[in-house]
């Protein structure tokens, strides 16, 4: 049953009436959103009062015939919960009512007590905006929507033409008294169970009359000025823009909000009903394509994704950039204009493409961005712009399989820029410095999360949830750290001091190691939520050896690669003798046989089902095998391994025809009359990796799928027991370094939102879906024939005698001339409508090439003077409704008539 007076008050504060077409009933959020807090007793009395026409309760009091005190109190039980607004003037308190938005919605979404006991107040204020959005669209001129962007100051600094309005520092001078809240979109869409993970709390600024109000009625911290220009630094850093109420006149504002795209609805004008001038700023981000390295940093924080990663070179067939011709100010703006999942379908690339070396990169590296910085001599924020990807720069460095390089538009002229030397004479740089790279924590979080496994997936977790603020321990049932980067790769190719180096970064963060101490045996998931765990990254690698299930398979002298390295690395007495024999073709089989040669092997060779072409071993890798006298036999495959008193004597061979079938399964083929037996003292097997999860996942909800890896969301990585997520080759099977570590800041991210009550997994997410242009149309003709830098010959003799990394580093000399032959293939473009002015773009660049022009001229008004301005706009937009149908229409009979 529906309270009548509350209904009333609904429809007063809506400026409608009972009876009318557009009178506000109990399905309408401006009913539900009062309806559990405001009683008809109290509705009675805030009826009395009026639009921004402050009262004092004894003359309200006249008004609804009460006793001033009761009126008295009644009113301020409607100002604490948000209803009305109170001021004290000269010492009395004076009533009044304000519009919905920005007013009394925000108001009482910022009373968390009322909020959290009623959801449907958070849910109201989502659903009032979304109501009444579409029918401001067009409506409104620019500069005069109740909310509005104002830019970052530093992104129009030395802009000739801005006005004192358009800056942040001119409202917090102006102002005394300040207080600050929890942003109350953000709140909304937390009790929705649609929350972003952007920074809610105490990210909005109240000023003057409305601060005072908030600390009087406790839904807001009395701040001083320098704590609101801290929290206005703050919130740049986070990624957030600002925004204002609008309606307060020119050069006033009684809140500075931190806004994000994807929560605030005021934005969601501009990124769902694509209405930018309803809170766009007078200005408009612009591109200089001579210095932009398409980095995509500035796209990666824009709250309406109208900035996106394009091609800088020229094309054969250019594709022409089409005016946007229908605009909600000329066109009918029903739903189908609209874009109503903005929050989850962010693009980060134009359709036709954008560089290949940013895309082919499993964690979408910035390739360009750090050859540019590494050119200038700019080395730490080269490595910075890294590290905001891949914290191991230089253990990736040395172990990358470099798909950057391997579709490199350089390459389509001569040879590819040698991205992954550039990459580790960068972090090499920072390795010998005094003054290592230590990113800066963002925010402090009162949270424990465990990550299971120190491998590169969960020490990149640890690194990004570190940097977030949160405390992290990681869980390593070895006594030392790196997982298969310690353990599995050879330290000829990858020292462990340079593993150890990167780690140490992560303990300056503040992340704890705990060694020896095996998750699921040594201390359950159970007990660790009991200590305060909240969250759980699972990353345990593929730390064993696959074997095949051949006759002999466990005689003496047969092991498997992965054990067989996990015990050189270990520093255990093992030593070859004879030949030995290695079954596999894959980056592990080449470690494998080259560790071999190193531990006293007299010769070595190696087997595999693919033919040289078919290889999963890198070119380099076995280019290098073979330099250090390793055989190569392609196109065998194992039949038996050949014993004598239970030791090995011999592996039989059988010839492999084909190893893949019409449909691109492995089903490999084989000539069983065509066989060998070769002479073998130790048989290593190289074949692949598996799991061994122990009794990690006892007791819970987590699956494993057939290939033992775990079931997990391949967004969020979020398994079936929530708190528990999960990644690496644990989840996918065995792959590159670089995947996990991509993996392991995806973790982090879920995590982050996990652990905030009512934060969505995916919404407000960047999916980083990049692909590349079309290379075959380019125009790259002309370009010089610089060749390509390389680094020393290594001298196989002495390589193969030693464990120690003997490749060299690039010289700076050869890194400033190796960046020069960077195309610079893409580059960052802008849509002017979407664009927004608010300057975070800015606040990302590295290279000045983007920033804010002034495009507009408009000021805000009074609230009292908006309505004129309104039916102008309103007039005007029809006339040009009108003005295209006319013209579609006479278009369209000519050119039916030329037909």
């Amino acid at each position: 049953m529906a309270k009548e007076r509350v209904l009333d008050l609904a429809n007063k504060i809506s400026r409608t009436k009972r009876g009318s077409k557009g009178e506000i009933t109990p399905d309408r959020p401006e009913y539900k959103i009062l309806e559990p807090v405001v009683t008809e007793e109290m509705a009675d009395v805030a009826l009395c009062l009026e639009l921004r026409k402050p009262q004092t309760a004894s003359e309200v009091a006249k008004q609804c015939g009460k006793s001033e005190k009761e009126t008295a109190e009644i009113l301020w039980q409607l100002a604490e919960y948000g209803v009305v607004f109170v001021e004290k003037v000269d010492g009395v308190d004076k009533y009044w009512i304000e519009l919905w938005v920005p007013g009394h919605m925000e108001l009482m979404v910022n009373n968390k007590e009322i909020v959290k006991k009623y959801p449907q107040i958070g849910r109201a204020f989502e659903e009032y905006g979304r109501a009444r959005a579409p029918l401001a669209v067009g409506n409104f001129p620019i500069g005069k929507g109740p909310m509005r962007v104002i830019p970052i100051e530093t992104s129009i600094e030395g802009e000739t033409r801005r006005a004192s309005y358009e800056e942040v520092s001119k409202y917090l001078n102006d102002n005394t008294v300040f207080s600050v809240s929890d942003c109350s979109c953000r709140t909304a869409r937390e009790v929705m169970g649609e929350g972003c993970g952007h920074l809610k709390e105490e990210m909005c600024i109240q000023l003057g009359k409305a601060a005072e109000y908030y600390i009087r009625t406790g839904r807001g911290r009395e701040i001083s000025r320098d704590e609101a220009f801290e929290i206005i630094k703050k919130a740049e850093e986070n990624g957030l823009m600002h925004s204002i109420p609008n309606l307060d006149g020119v050069g006033e504002t009684h809140a500075i909000c931190n806004c994000c795209g994807c929560s605030c609805l005021a934005i969601r004008n501009a990124g769902m009903f694509l209405h930018s001038d309803f809170v766009r700023s007078n200005y408009i981000s612009q591109v200089d394509e001579e210095k932009c390295v398409a980095c995509g940093e500035c796209a990666e924080v824009c709250p309406v994704n109208a900035l996106k990663l394009g091609q800088k070179l020229c094309s054969k067939n250019p594709v022409e950039l089409k005016e946007r011709e229908e605009l909600p100010s000329n066109s009918e703006w029903g739903p189908e204009k609209w874009n109503e999942d903005y929050r989850i379908n962010k693009e980060n690339v134009v359709e036709t493409g954008t560089s290949p070396c940013k895309t082919n990169c499993p964690a979408h590296i910035s390739v360009q961005g750090y050859i540019k910085l590494a050119a200038q001599g700019n080395y730490l924020e080269a490595l910075e712009l890294i590290k905001h990807e891949n914290p191991f720069p230089a253990v990736c460095g040395r172990i990358c399989p470099k798909k950057c390089e391997s579709d490199c538009t350089r390459g389509d002229v001569d040879d590819p820029v040698a991205i992954d030397d550039i990459k580790k004479f960068i972090a090499e740089q920072e390795l010998k410095s005094d003054s290592r790279f230590v990113p800066k924590v963002k925010n402090q979080y009162d949270k424990k999360i465990a990550v299971v496994g120190a491998g590169p997936s969960g020490l990149s977790c640890a690194y990004y949830l570190a940097v977030d603020g949160y405390e992290v321990t990681v869980f390593e049932k070895e006594k030392m750290l790196g997982g298969m980067l310690t353990l599995g790769i050879p330290s000829y190719r990858l020292g462990k001091k340079v593993i150890n180096a990167e780690i140490d970064i992560l303990r300056e963060l503040g992340v704890t190691f705990k060694t020896g101490v095996e998750v699921g045996k040594d201390v359950s998931l159970q007990e660790l939520r009991s200590e305060g765990y909240e969250a759980f990254y699972v990353a345990i690698g593929a730390q064993l050896g696959r074997k095949i299930g051949l006759e002999g398979e466990d005689a003496k002298g047969v092991l498997t690669g992965i054990d067989f390295l996990r015990k050189v690395n270990l520093g255990e007495d093992l030593k070859l003798t004879g030949n030995t024999v290695v079954i596999g073709g894959g980056n592990v089989a080449i470690d494998v046989a080259r560790t071999a040669t190193r531990i006293g092997a007299s010769k070595v060779d190696m087997f595999c089902l693919e033919d040289r072409e078919q290889m999963p071993a890198l070119k380099e890798e076995i280019d290098e095998a073979i330099c250090e006298g390793i055989e190569i036999s392609n196109s065998w495959g194992p039949k038996r391994i050949v014993t004598e008193n239970g030791r090995v004597v011999g592996v039989e061979f059988k010839k492999c025809i084909s190893v893949i079938d019409s449909s691109g399964n492995f089903n490999p083929v084989f000539d069983e009359n065509k066989t060998k037996i070769v002479k073998a003292d130790n048989v290593l097997i190289s074949v692949g990796q598996a799991m061994d999860w122990g009794s990690i996942l006892e007791n819970s909800k987590a699956n494993l799928n057939a290939n033992q890896t775990i079931k997990a969301d391949s967004f969020t990585l979020q398994t079936d027991e929530p708190d528990v997520f999960a990644g690496g080759d644990s989840m996918t099977g065995p792959s590159f370094a670089i995947d996990a570590i991509s993996m392991g800041k995806e973790a982090a991210i879920s995590i982050h939102r996990f652990v905030h009550p009512g934060q969505s997994l995916v919404i407000g997410r960047d999916r980083r879906e990049f692909y590349s242009f079309n290379k075959e149309d380019l125009i790259i003709d002309g370009y010089d024939r610089t060749p390509r830098q390389r680094t020393e010959h290594v001298d196989a003799a002495k390589a193969k005698k030693s464990f120690d990394d003997l490749r060299s580093t690039f010289t700076e000399e050869q890194v400033k001339k190796e960046s020069e032959r960077c195309l610079g293939c893409g580059v960052t473009t802008v849509d002017e409508y979407m664009c927004l002015g608010c300057g975070a773009c800015t606040t990302r660049c590295k290279f000045d090439a983007i920033g804010l022009v002034r495009k507009y001229d408009e000021e805000n008004v009074e609230l009292e003077k908006l309505k004129p301005l309104v039916v102008k706009q309103v007039i005007k937009r029809k006339g040009k409704i009108t003005a295209r149908k006319v013209n579609k229409f006479v278009t369209g009979v000519f050119s039916s008539k030329d037909n």
